[in-house]
């Protein structure tokens, strides 16, 4: 059944209250030609809806035609807009990154400027980080209503905005409240960022997007201290963020032009709308449209449900604890480093930003695996009969379990005078690496698991994470004095030595300890 109507967006065509070509129930297409695409357009309508007591009639859902084949829906667009927009995302997560480190090199001159002890600046860093890990909970959500692009050109604008307080703060109080306020406006790229990459590609294609975005949320806190070094020893604390301002202006104007709404609800919603406006009927509607829950009762219950499932189901919180874990050392390595290589190898700030490129190597390195984890995913579900299951992800985690351990243990024990300064910074290439890997596994695994309840499950993720990184810096500097450079490596070694044998469990009895779980879902694997 097929009924042409002109472009919704040019003219409008009245329409019965009852269309004399859709009759009873069932999935109806209607074409509208040439809207701005070149080419006809088929919008399916499901009929067998609940009637609109206002039209007297039946609801016609609107839907995709053809899923990837519909000029409309993001995934048809070619292979080249899509990597663009993936491309300015990652950007835009690896800028937001990048912001939380790049300010632990002011720490000198703020110290001295405000005449506040070095405990105070670190606070600008966990504050941001803890902002990081807040801000999901509400624009993960907000961005279900609203969609991907609104949530992102408002976000990012705000992120620009409080820059502006902290490059011209006069009191270390400013400096660490317009930190916090940050974080939470640029946490929007872990929340909305990952579901981008999914509204652009389809299953079978979102593997390498997925890496490379993970890539550049990590390799953004490694860029930090690198630029930042280089800055802090030739001119004002205060240009830091007169850097990241021009990146993040630079960022937005991206985002506004190659980012285009995505979120596949809200583009139905959208459709639905100029369908009765161009046909004067009121019973199409776009799933979004019928749900009944309110913004206030979603967040509410995504600020909720991440704790319930952290109490409830405790394979979800030891992957979350080994991915803190990993991110907690990540961030203490901003305090580590400056000890390690201003004391016993005497470098200069610019110099410490530069040993930072070992952890930034191995991150690459390990995003450039992600053909042969994506070979052996693909081996394991023929070899079970062409049944996927979440565990085969987790290959890629455990190995970063080893590498991780091996690259601090590495590092500990090369931190001596009379090593040469490339051996710790070679050991920080196996802990990059082995942390990419081990969140990529971690990452995909949760998805699959709990596809029900993957954005408070992921969200649960980022709240310890952030957590961790927030509070690791905090102590970092007492614990290296205290034990020396080497045994407080070898304690963080040991931590992440005695998490890596849970990937291998999760991946022998994971199916077995899901089918006993209250949220995670068994589909047709148990056969």
């Amino acid at each position: 059944m097929e009924r042409k109507v002109a472009d919704p967006e040019k003219t409008t065509i009245p329409s019965p209250s009852v269309p004399p070509d859709i009759t009873g129930t069932g999935t109806v297409l209607l074409k509208a030609q040439s809207c701005g695409h070149g080419e006809d357009l088929e919008w399916a309508i499901d009929t067998s809806g609940d009637a609109l007591s206002s039209a007297g009639g039946e609801e016609f859902e609107v839907r995709w035609v053809g899923e990837d084949a519909d000029p409309l829906n993001p995934r048809s667009m070619s292979k080249s807009r899509k990597w663009l927009a993936a491309w300015v995302v990652c950007l835009g997560g690896a800028c937001v990154t990048c912001t939380s480190s790049m300010y632990t090199s002011t720490y000198r001159q703020v110290t001295a400027e405000f005449n506040v002890p070095q405990l105070a600046a670190v606070g600008g860093l966990s504050l941001y980080v803890a902002g990081l890990g807040i801000g999901p909970m509400f624009l993960g959500p907000l961005s279900e209503f609203y969609g991907r692009r609104p949530i992102y050109l408002i976000s990012f604008s705000l992120f620009t905005l409080f820059l502006l307080p902290c490059a011209l703060a006069r009191h270390i109080a400013m400096l660490l409240v317009f930190r916090f306020l940050n974080g939470m406006a640029g946490s929007a790229f872990l929340s909305v960022a990952g579901g981008t990459m999914g509204d652009l590609f389809n299953k079978a294609e979102v593997g390498a997007p997925m890496t490379l975005y993970t890539a550049s949320t990590f390799i953004g806190p490694g860029l930090g201290p690198l630029i930042g070094g280089f800055i802090n020893q030739n001119v004002n604390w205060r240009w830091t963020f007169w850097v990241l301002m021009i990146w993040s202006v630079v960022m937005l104007a991206s985002l506004y032009i190659f980012v285009p709404e995505t979120y596949h609800p809200v583009l139905l919603r959208d459709r639905a709308v100029s369908l009765r406006k161009s046909t004067g009927d009121p019973r199409y509607r776009a799933p979004l449209e019928k749900m009944s829950r309110s913004i206030a009762h979603t967040v509410l219950r995504s600020c909720t449900r991440p704790f319930e499932l952290l109490l409830f189901e405790p394979m979800l919180l030891l992957l979350c604890i080994f991915s803190a874990l990993l991110l907690g050392i990540l961030y203490l390595f901003f305090q580590a480093f400056p000890l390690v290589f201003a004391n016993v190898h005497h470098f200069s700030l610019q110099q410490i930003g530069l040993t930072f490129i070992g952890i930034i190597v191995g991150m690459c390195l390990g995003a450039s695996t992600e053909p042969i984890w994506q070979r052996n995913y693909a081996h394991l579900v023929r070899k079970h009969n062409q049944i996927s299951q979440p565990e085969f992800r987790l290959p890629s985690a455990i190995a970063g379990g080893i590498l991780a351990p091996i690259g601090l243990f590495w590092f500990a024990w090369t931190t001596l005078p009379h090593l040469h300064w490339i051996l710790p910074v070679i050991g920080t290439t196996f802990f990059g690496m082995g942390t990419l890997l081990a969140f990529t596994g971690i990452f995909t695994f949760t998805v699959e698991a709990y596809p029900v309840y993957a954005a408070s499950a992921l969200a649960a993720n980022s709240f310890v994470r952030s957590s961790f990184a927030a509070g690791f810096p905090l102590f970092s500097t007492e614990m290296y004095r205290r034990l020396g450079y080497q045994w407080a490596s070898s304690l963080l070694g040991f931590l992440s030595l005695g998490m890596g044998p849970v990937m291998i469990c999760f991946f022998v009895w994971g199916k077995d300890i899901r089918a006993r779980s209250r949220f995670a879902t068994v589909r047709g694997e148990m056969g």
